[in-house]
């Protein structure tokens, strides 16, 4: 339930540590994405779930809010400026917009490992349950992970501000396939070294 009433759940997943979700979200339903334990990288990207060539634009999103971190009332938007989400409610704050998603590639030159889970690999695993691929993976939010960005334009991965049982409230303002990726990395502070579950409810009001 809400405070202003009941609402019907339309589903209620815990995503296991390193692993993807995705679903469409129909207009006015309601996303919650929840940090269980804290301290865990969420990368997350949405769609117009009727043509989901229009998906989220950080440019655009960054450029509209004038910041770079998302948080209440942030308006994720679309390469053609179509409203995709309006984050409605945050107990975090300051998710992350710039950084993207890891990926064998980047963990390889950033860390000099390789044949690591990644989060590039998990979007082309729950994209392909929609019929979609490498084309349509672009910059992501990254929710509960923490990218200050200092006066002189340097920016860290650094530890998450997330507290167990954190959450964000996204509001789906069209039909929209949102997926995500419940973050394996383990070699920055992002899921403070220990990819923990999350839990996706979706609610209609």
């Amino acid at each position: 339930m809400t405070e202003s009433g009941p609402s019907h759940i339309v589903c209620d997943d815990v995503v296991p540590a390193g692993r993807p979700w995705g679903r469409v979200i129909r207009q006015g339903e309601i996303l919650r994405i929840v940090d269980l334990h804290g301290r865990q990288a969420v990368d997350f990207l949405c769609y117009d779930a009727a043509d989901p060539s229009d998906r989220y634009s950080a440019m655009n999103t960054v450029k509209v809010q004038g910041n770079v971190f998302v948080q209440q009332g942030t308006v994720l938007y679309s390469d053609r400026g179509n409203a995709l989400f309006t984050v409605i409610e945050d107990t975090c704050g300051s998710h992350d917009t710039i950084a993207g998603c890891c990926s064998a590639a980047n963990n390889y030159l950033r860390y000099g490992v390789r044949n690591t889970p990644n989060c590039y690999a998990n979007f082309l695993e729950i994209l392909g349950k929609f019929g979609l691929g490498r084309n349509e993976i672009v910059g992501n939010v990254n929710f509960f992970m923490y990218v200050p960005v200092e006066r002189d334009g340097r920016m860290a991965i650094v530890e998450g501000l997330s507290k167990p049982g954190s959450h964000v409230e996204l509001r789906a303002e069209r039909d929209v396939l949102a997926v995500l990726s419940n973050c394996p990395q383990m070699h920055n502070p992002c899921n403070d070294y220990n990819p923990t579950p999350i839990r996706c409810m979706v609610r209609r009001g």
